[in-house]
């Protein structure tokens, strides 16, 4: 999902000054004074959120803005000067600045968080990160092979259970009708580390069909 809305926390004015110069026709832009309430909505809503911490603004928590989820400009003032980028998706900038300047930033956000959501694919409980190529859960990673990655990109494509020779043909371009105990193997490995790393037992499962998750 594109980013739809830009939220600004903490200046007013500034909303005031995209309003009038019409930089971001495409976007709706919205105001807010309550933090928790913006970092809510851009977690639901997958906003860009641009902040402003001043001396002014005793309503701001750097603490609260370290693991955000979505993509956000931190605006800071001479007594955050030293702050550096908090995560990918975040970019910091100083007062005062060109409004030519955050709208190229906007615009990089923007494009970024795009590459990231649609590199995430849903398996099960499980988010898998096709250009990461790691496997996540709650607040565990697991970093995974090449093959291992475009394996579990089978499941997300398949309904059905997949048995040994689509995925000879589809991960290891292998003939259906080789004999060989890669893809048995390749499995045994990949139930181990998925134990080990999230305590699932049961995430590659199999019948008479194939293998499912």
């Amino acid at each position: 999902m594109s980013i739809q809305t830009i939220a600004i926390f903490g200046n007013k004015i500034f909303l005031e000054i995209l309003l009038e110069t019409k930089i971001f026709p495409k976007h709706r832009l919205k105001f807010y004074d309550d933090l928790d309430l913006c970092i809510k909505d851009a977690t639901l809503e997958n906003n860009l959120v641009v902040f402003f911490a001043n001396k002014n603004n005793e309503n701001f928590s750097l603490k609260k803005i370290k693991n955000l989820g979505f993509p956000f400009i931190f605006i800071a003032d001479s007594a955050n000067s030293k702050i550096s980028s908090l995560n990918e998706l975040c970019e910091v900038m100083r007062s005062p600045f060109y409004i030519l300047e955050i709208k190229k930033k906007i615009i990089s956000l923007i494009s970024k968080n795009d590459f990231k959501k649609n590199s995430l694919i849903k398996l099960k409980d499980y988010f898998l990160d096709k250009n990461e190529r790691k496997i996540k859960k709650n607040n565990l990673e697991l970093y995974l092979s090449e093959k291992e990655i475009n394996f579990l990109i089978l499941f997300s494509k398949n309904l059905e259970p997949i048995n040994k020779s689509l995925v000879l043909k589809n991960v290891w371009k292998y003939s259906a009708e080789s004999e060989t105990h890669t893809v048995e193997t390749h499995i045994h490995r990949l139930r181990k580390k998925i134990l080990e790393k999230f305590g699932d037992s049961n995430f590659i499962k199999n019948n008479n069909k194939g293998y499912y998750i």
